[in-house]
C-alpha cells in the first residue's frame, strides 16, 4: 500500500509540474487539488462513518491550523518549489522535514531521542549541500530553494499536529476535515467564480518525452485529484492498520527516488553524479532521523503532499 502510494505521489510530481508550466498558477492547483480530495473524502466518511466528522469547538483552532498550514500551505509551496527546481530536488528539501521533527522534540518537548540524531542532521545538511552544489556558487533557483525550505518546516508543523490530534481521532476523518479547512481557506482568497476554468480547456504539451503529445488540462486536473491524492491517501491511511507510523514514513521514502526517475524518463530532469550522490546522502539522514525517536501514534501520512 504505501509503496504504491509512494509511487503515484511520485508520479504526481511531474504531472503537477507540467500543469504549472502550462500555465494554471500554484495557488489555483492547489486550490482545485484541496477542494476535489476534500469533496472525494467526504463522501467516503459520510458513507462509512459520518459521525466521525463531529469535532468540539476546542478542535477548531488545530483543525483550522492543520488544514491550512499544514495541507493547504505545504502544497502551494512544492508547487511553487517543483516549477523552478527538478522534481527530485523539491522532494529532497521537503522530505527533510522528520529531521525538524526529531530536533523539536528533543530541544522542545525533551523528548528522549537517540544520538543519532546527530548524526541524521550531519548527513542531511551535507547532502543538501552537495545536490546544491555550494561550492561552485547555489547553482539551484533561489526562489525554489525557499520555497523547498519552508515546505519542509510547514510539513513538520503538519506532522506535530497530526502526531497530537490523532490521538483522539481516526486518521481518515482528520485528514477529511484537514481538507475541508484547506478548501475553504482557498475558496476565501480565491473565490470559485474567480477560479481560472477557461484554463483548464487548454491542450497542453506532455513535455520532455512525450512533448509531441497533447492533452486538456482537464484531464491531468481529474489525475491529479483522483490519481495523484484520493487513491494515495486511502492507500497510506489504510496502511496505518498494518505498519506503524515510523514503518510508514521510512518506506514511504521510495517516493523522492521515484520522483527523481519518473522526472527523468518523462521530463528529462537528469541530476548529475554529485547532485545523485548528495540525494542518496540526504535519505540516509532522514531515515536516521525518523528512527531516532521513540515510538509515538500513528500520524495521517502526507508523503502524500506532493
Amino acid at each position: 500500500m504505501v509503496v504504491t502510494a509512494a509511487l503515484l505521489f511520485a508520479l504526481n510530481g511531474t504531472i503537477s509540474k507540467i500543469m504549472l508550466i502550462g500555465g494554471v498558477p500554484a495557488q489555483a492547483l492547489t486550490e482545485l487539488r484541496s477542494t476535489g480530495a476534500f469533496v472525494a473524502l467526504l463522501a467516503l466518511v459520510l458513507a462509512t462513518r459520518p459521525a466521525s466528522l463531529r469535532f468540539s469547538p476546542r478542535e477548531l483552532p488545530l483543525l483550522a491550523v492543520y488544514g491550512v498550514a499544514g495541507l493547504a500551505g505545504t502544497q502551494w509551496l512544492y508547487f511553487v518549489a517543483i516549477k523552478r527546481l527538478p522534481v527530485g530536488i523539491a522532494l529532497l528539501l521537503e522530505f527533510t522535514a522528520p529531521l525538524l521533527v526529531a530536533l523539536w522534540a528533543r530541544f522542545v518537548m525533551h523528548e528522549p531521542v537517540l544520538r543519532r540524531v546527530w548524526l541524521a542532521l550531519a548527513l542531511s545538511l551535507t547532502g543538501l549541500a552537495v545536490v546544491a552544489q555550494v561550492w561552485g556558487g547555489l547553482t539551484l533557483d533561489r526562489l525554489g530553494v525557499a520555497a523547498g525550505v519552508a515546505a519542509a518546516f510547514v510539513l513538520a508543523l503538519y506532522f506535530l499536529l497530526g502526531e497530537h490530534m490523532v490521538r483522539g481521532r481516526d486518521p481518515v476523518s482528520l485528514t477529511c476535515l484537514a481538507f475541508g479547512f484547506a478548501a475553504v481557506f482557498w475558496a476565501v482568497l480565491r473565490p470559485w467564480w474567480r477560479f481560472p476554468f477557461r484554463l483548464l480547456q487548454q491542450r497542453v504539451s506532455l513535455l520532455g518525452h512525450l512533448s509531441g503529445h497533447e492533452v486538456p488540462l482537464w484531464w491531468l486536473a481529474i489525475s491529479l485529484v483522483l490519481l495523484g491524492t484520493v487513491v494515495p491517501f486511502t492507500l497510506s491511511i489504510a496502511s496505518l492498520g498494518h505498519l506503524r507510523a515510523r514503518q510508514v514514513g521510512l518506506v514511504g521514502m521510495v517516493e523522492p527516488v521515484a520522483a527523481t526517475v519518473i522526472a527523468y524518463l518523462w521530463l528529462g530532469e537528469a541530476l548529475g553524479a554529485a547532485q545523485i550522490l548528495g540525494g542518496v546522502i540526504v535519505i540516509i539522514g532522514v531515515v536516521l532521523a525518523e528512527t531516532a525517536r521513540a515510538e509515538t501514534a500513528p500520524v495521517p501520512v502526507v508523503e502524500m503532499v506532493p
